[in-house]
């Protein structure tokens, strides 16, 4: 079996806008028909990563320009837009498989360290292999992806940001509003920053949460890892009214939420107080939020600032999760390769058996220094005669093949003397 090529084809939150993102979204719904679209594109081996932040397939083809192109279209014609988009990255092979560890260990996330990815990409697992959609080549991608996750978790402490962020907001909730088990919530947008601070939220007693956004589908994945409703959009203003606590994580780079909304708001809600975290990145609040009364604005910074000290500390953090993938990418390499020389090895011992056994057949009683000096002349007829016919005809090649043979058979020390 020829190891096919690994590549890998998407848009992330850094190659493309929140827009273009929601209209590739391939909702869990419609996951079985993609993977059939692959199929009848020649793929038997994918695994489609979908969540707000990216859409982003892995999959294996004998050939990868033909198999990133047929991706590109595939994603390209959700989105109305060309199949070579700039928009729209492919990576192949080596780099293919540094895309999926920085994935895996979050490293490639909006919110660098934050848990959720590694779920959701371990669901994605689970989904292509109920499609009928996993193989060995993928496979071993895969379990060498969660592998370095692991130490990434084990080894550094990048996972504490996102984490203390979260818990930050629950502290500071309950400043605002003392026990959250009698409040309601509302997330509003669907990004990673906002469903970890949800779902600490929900950890940590609160009453009700909702979840709203303009695209119910979108929303739904969401909701149902926070076990809560989806809202529609249209209940907007009346959602803001009762929310006690609201979490924006829309990040479309516009406001999601105006001050004059929070006004309304808080009038129909007798000016009691609103905490609201803008998770939103680029931020979601209407900046003139900030002087209203009775509204206690946080964004992902000054959530920051209640549970960590200093930047440093975090991006060595960073560096050293990026050393752990390097590391994982260049044993899998070289475990790949000799898995690569593993049916050459094997030809060659079956090739020198065959002739140990024809020189031995009927030969019983010979001595041991004929039987072997048969067993060598044989065995170098046919590479003896190579080399000649080498030197023959490129005279210049046979440096290199000496070197290749020493490194076949390296010289023993009696030799090298």
């Amino acid at each position: 079996m020829t190891d096919a090529i690994h590549i890998a084809v998407g848009v992330n939150h850094r190659s493309a806008s929140l827009h273009l993102r929601e209209a590739m979204f391939v909702s869990r719904d419609e996951t079985p028909a993609f993977y059939e679209l692959l199929r009848t594109r020649g793929f038997s081996e994918a695994v489609l990563l979908s969540t707000c932040d990216r859409v982003e397939a892995h999959a294996v083809h004998d050939e990868a320009a033909a198999g990133i192109g047929a991706l590109r279209d595939l994603l390209a014609a959700r989105a109305g837009i060309a199949p070579m988009d700039r928009r729209i990255y492919g990576f192949a092979d080596r780099a293919a498989l540094r895309q999926l560890l920085a994935v895996a260990a979050s490293l490639d996330s909006l919110i660098v360290g934050e848990p959720q990815v590694l779920g959701q990409l371990k669901e994605s697992h689970r989904r292509a292999a109920r499609a009928g959609m996993m193989g060995p080549r993928l496979e071993r991608r895969l379990q060498t992806a969660y592998g370095a996750a692991k130490r990434v978790r084990g080894e550094t402490r990048i996972g504490e940001r996102p984490v203390s962020i979260a818990s930050a907001a629950v502290e500071v909730a309950r400043r605002v509003h003392g026990d959250l088990s009698r409040r309601h919530g509302l997330l509003l947008g669907v990004g990673e920053a906002g469903e970890l601070i949800a779902a600490r939220m929900k950890n940590h007693g609160l009453g009700r949460l909702h979840v709203l956004h303009r695209r119910p589908r979108i929303a739904r994945s969401v909701a149902e890892r926070l076990d809560a409703p989806v809202i529609p959009f249209e209940r907007l203003d009346a959602e803001l009214a009762v929310a006690d606590i609201l979490i924006l994580a829309v990040g479309s780079g516009e406001s999601a939420v105006t001050a004059d909304d929070m006004g309304t708001a808080l009038r129909a809600r007798r000016r009691r107080p609103v905490f609201l975290v803008d998770a939103g990145v680029p931020p979601d609040a209407d900046p003139a939020i900030d002087r209203l009364d009775d509204v206690f604005l946080y964004n992902l910074d000054h959530l920051e600032r209640v549970a960590l000290a200093g930047r440093a500390g975090r991006e060595d953090e960073a560096a050293g999760a990026w050393r752990i993938v390097e590391d994982a990418l260049s044993s899998f390499v070289a475990a790949d390769a000799q898995r690569g020389a593993a049916p050459a090895v094997a030809a060659l011992r079956s090739r020198f058996e065959s002739v140990r056994r024809e020189v031995l057949a009927g030969r019983t009683g010979q001595n041991a220094d004929e039987a072997t000096r048969l067993l060598v002349n044989r065995l170098l007829h046919g590479p003896s005669d190579a080399l000649r016919r080498l030197a023959e005809r490129d005279p210049d090649s046979i440096a290199a093949a000496a070197d290749l043979l020493d490194r076949l058979f390296p010289p023993r020390d009696e030799e090298r003397a």
